[in-house]
């Protein structure tokens, strides 16, 4: 068979995905074996691939080929998340381009819509896994919205209202203006922001005086419904019992009085505001004061802005300023730094609003989740250093609010049959509901006709929270043989932005539903960043299209370039010279393969003691690397686990073991010797397929003709052995012994065809074992070992052993003496001046310890420079 000169990663690529599925190599099904399952972060239906997915699913490809390799019933199950938020905004904006308003659709015409989106691009991000080479179950793809996690959707809210532990309420909420819809607490980022802070003078009524109030947002004077004053607040005892006139409108408000209000800071009066503050609302509640909500749902204001209404907030902002000057309403405007919250997904600043919600009480949820990873340990998370943000988020929890205003996404199955706020009944469909509230009502006559279903839709993470269970049809079957067999799961890898959004909560509904933890272990990916330590960002113009460093690269190049920098837990600080050394590794192993292949191979010729024992020597290394490997992955330490096979291939099998093997220029290969070639290289597949699945499909089905039950993908990983480590120490001598015959060659220019001897003094017993690898690879004619030092030749140490190589005629021994003397004088002058670094008390005392440790090496390098130069000098003279 003719190798191409160049691993074609296109063509491979194609190839193999294309055999792999035809195959059905990624289908799970339960049967004798351990499963080993991951389930996917669902991304985004709107999403495509970005460098974060690459890296995240690179990572969960690495470990389920790996757990396939080991003989694990592996299933990755793959799918999307219908996210309401971005969706509904997306389809909103392309309904807007065409002429047509949401509001004018009916939900089930906007829904038709919105699933016509989400057939046509919902797939897209799922199809780019694929370039990457994730081995995906597809078969077992779920959608967030598919009839069957729906209905466990639905099947939780009943569930958990009918515990007690959800509720509707009217509260203090986070509103996006932009989405029109509420948000959790967490969906809230905070940014510090440069704003204003506005003194306003209220009239005091019956006078002609006035207090002042400062606040960032004059536009809300209109729902205003008190000022309060501390009662021992001695500069306004004389407001106490009054009331004040809101500049604009004219209305009246009373000065109301509660130690809330704090002495130190600003002028003592504070506006009470309760449809737009949260503490303001409790201000109200406590002193029954009146909710005048000013804002529409976009945040514009309504008619209580009077003149401004319909104008947005912060153009009123601007114009109300100007107007409350005119009327020499504002005593002064200072700059003011405060923090303002925003949406996580439309970035528009939130204002908080009084609306009825639904909410999933947490106190007592949460419990078992907490023990789980702070205290027996039974989920852990890594790195550990996570453990103190989960610890934070969830022993400082609060209710969960689970309505959105939002179209698309799980419709709240609670139907009111009533005007009031408590005439409702939740069931899991419009039957139940009618049976409900007949009951309810001792009305046998209402009908489905009567009833109205709640128009919100549920938070998304409300749905993705029961992804592990759902994907098994847990919730609508937990005694179903897929749940019983694959539940629990056993890796998450996911981003730590979403710990708590979706980490935590699927931890904690895992032990609602089950009793039983969702995943074993969580591994945490670093962002991806710039090189310049920036999030890679489309805005900023510094994040790589990922399909198109698939095709300048190769997959497998882009798949090793990631994953040679992403410790767990730590940022990437990414640049496409990774993607080219991963690129540059494939070619190294392509061409190690094209060596091996192009030899002829000999039935007679006996086996060279040289190759007998470099092939003990690699087994022995494949072995450690084995061990070390393991540990890694034990740990989760992915990175690590590459670079050691990455060494293994490059260093040891290509830069090494193929030489002491490579037999002489057009001679035959021992039939011994290349079997066990062979047989490293493909142990070498093994451990680089699950990082490298093409490169290694490709070379494993070349080196010879394969069943499909034969393929890489479903061979088995290396056995463990006991290995003699001292072959390895051994051999790491020798490298030394090699490395000093090649410099010597090098400065002395002795070309390599010419043959040279070797005498040595072994003063610290070292194993004679490689002596045939040494012969070799330094081209020697002769190797003695003898008891002292040989005249005329030039020498070199490791450790305490002396080596010498007799001169031959063509070196100038007076020209070799004087730059050795010249080498040996600088080398003294050098050592002087680090021995008066440390002599000095001062400097002694007032360093650095890894600067004293620096120095230190300093000089024990050239004393032993200094030994090893008067050595080859003594041999010369």
């Amino acid at each position: 068979m003719t190798i191409p000169a160049q691993f074609n990663a296109k063509e491979t690529e194609q190839k193999w995905y294309d055999y792999w599925m035809k195959n059905n190599y990624f289908h799970s099904k339960p049967d004798h074996r351990t499963p080993y399952t991951i389930v996917i972060p669902p991304p985004n239906v709107t999403g495509v691939l970005h460098m974060g997915h690459m890296l995240n699913n690179t990572l969960q490809d690495v470990l389920i080929r790996r757990a396939r390799l080991k003989g694990f019933n592996a299933c990755w199950v793959p799918g999307t998340d219908h996210a309401s938020i971005a969706t509904e905004a997306k389809v909103v904006a392309k309904l807007k381009a065409e002429g047509i308003n949401k509001n004018d659709l009916t939900r089930e015409e906007f829904l038709k819509h919105a699933w016509e989106w989400t057939d046509k691009y919902g797939g897209t991000i799922l199809e780019q896994l694929k370039q990457l080479g994730c081995s995906c179950d597809w078969d077992r793809t779920k959608f967030t919205m598919d009839p069957d996690m729906s209905a466990s959707v639905i099947r939780s809210f009943v569930d958990l209202y009918n515990k007690g532990q959800i509720y509707r309420g009217n509260r203090m909420v986070n509103w996006d203006p932009e989405a029109k819809t509420t948000l959790s607490d967490e969906e809230v980022i905070f940014e510090e922001r440069q704003g204003k802070l506005y003194y306003i003078k209220y009239r005091i009524e019956g006078s002609e005086d006035y207090l002042t109030v400062a606040t960032t947002r004059p536009e809300t004077i209109f729902g205003d419904t008190a000022i309060c004053i501390n009662p021992n607040d001695e500069r306004h005892t004389n407001l106490k019992g009054k009331s004040a006139i809101i500049p604009i409108s004219g209305r009246i408000i009373p000065i109301i009085e509660d130690e809330y209000v704090d002495l130190e800071f600003g002028t003592g009066c504070l506006k009470v505001t309760p449809a737009h503050d949260m503490n303001d609302k409790t201000l109200g509640e406590k002193h029954n004061l009146e909710i005048i909500d000013i804002f529409n749902e976009d945040a514009s204001l309504n008619s209580f802005g009077l003149h401004y209404q319909g104008k947005d907030r912060f153009v009123v902002r601007e114009e109300i300023s100007k107007e409350l000057e005119t009327l020499g309403a504002i005593s002064k405007i200072e700059t003011h730094i405060n923090n303002v919250g925003t949406s996580e997904r439309t970035k528009a600043v939130i204002e908080p609003r009084l609306s009825d919600q639904w909410f999933l009480r947490m106190e007592d949820l949460v419990k078992p989740a907490i023990k789980a990873v702070l205290e027996t340990e039974e989920v852990k998370l890594y790195p550990s250093r996570f453990n103190n943000t989960y610890r934070h988020w969830l022993e400082n929890i609060r209710d969960w609010n689970i309505s959105r205003q939002l179209w698309w996404g799980q419709q709240i199955p609670a139907y009111f049959y009533g005007d009031g706020k408590e005439d409702f009944v939740v069931a899991e469909n419009i039957d139940d509901a009618v049976k409900l509230a007949q009951q309810r009502t001792s009305n046998s006559n209402l009908q489905a006709s009567d009833l109205r279903q709640d128009a919100d839709a549920l938070d998304t993470w409300f749905s993705s929270w029961l992804w592990p269970m759902a994907v098994f049809g847990g919730i609508m079957d937990p005694e179903n043989e897929d749940f019983k067999y694959y539940y629990p799961t056993n890796d998450l890898v996911t981003g730590p932005d979403i710990l708590f959004f979706w980490v935590a909560r699927m931890i904690i509904a895992g032990y609602e539903y089950t009793g039983e933890k969702p995943f074993t272990n969580v591994y945490f990916t670093g962002l991806v960043r710039d090189s310049q330590r920036r999030k890679m960002s489309k805005s900023l113009g510094n994040s790589p299209e990922p399909l198109e460093l698939i095709k300048k690269f190769g997959a497998d190049g882009v798949r090793v370039g990631l994953l040679l920098s992403a410790s767990a837990g730590n940022d990437i600080m990414f640049d496409e010279e990774l993607c080219n050394q991963g690129k540059g590794f494939t070619n190294k192993i392509w061409n190690a393969f094209k060596l091996i292949k192009g030899w002829e191979v000999s039935e007679t010729i006996p086996q060279p003691e040289s190759s007998k024992v470099a092939i003990e020597w690699y087994e022995a290394k494949l072995q450690q690397t084995l061990l070390a490997i393991e540990d890694d992955f034990e740990k989760y330490r992915i990175s690590d686990a590459l670079m050691a096979i990455y060494k293994l291939v490059w260093d040891d099998f290509c830069s090494w073991f193929l030489e002491m093997i490579k037999p002489a220029y057009q001679q035959p290969i021992d039939s011994v010797t290349f079997a066990k070639a062979i047989e490293m290289l493909e142990n070498n597949l093994k451990l680089l397929h699950p990082f490298m699945p093409f490169l290694t499909e490709e070379i494993w089905q070349t080196i010879a003709e394969r069943t499909p039950e034969e393929a890489l993908i479903v061979s088995t990983w290396p056995e463990m052995k006991s290995f003699n480590e001292s072959l390895i120490s051994d051999f790491d001598n020798t490298i030394e012994v090699i490395s000093g015959i090649r410099t010597i060659r090098k400065d002395k220019n002795i070309p390599f065809k010419d043959t040279i001897e070797l005498r040595i003094v072994n003063n610290d017993k070292a194993s004679t074992y490689f002596d045939s690898v040494v012969t070799k690879l330094g081209n020697i004619t002769s190797l003695e070992y003898v008891s002292e030092k040989v005249d005329g030749a030039l020498s070199y140490r490791v450790k305490s052993n002396e080596y010498f190589i007799p001169i031959t005629g063509n070196i100038d021994l007076e020209a070799e003496i004087l730059k050795l003397t010249e080498e040996l004088n600088y080398t003294k002058g050098f050592l002087k001046s680090v021995q008066g670094k440390l002599s000095n008390e001062k400097f002694v005392a007032g360093a650095p310890e890894k600067v004293l440790e620096m120095e230190r090496k300093k000089e024990a390098d050239a004393l032993s420079k200094i030994a090893t130069i008067e050595q080859s000098l003594a041999g010369l003279k």
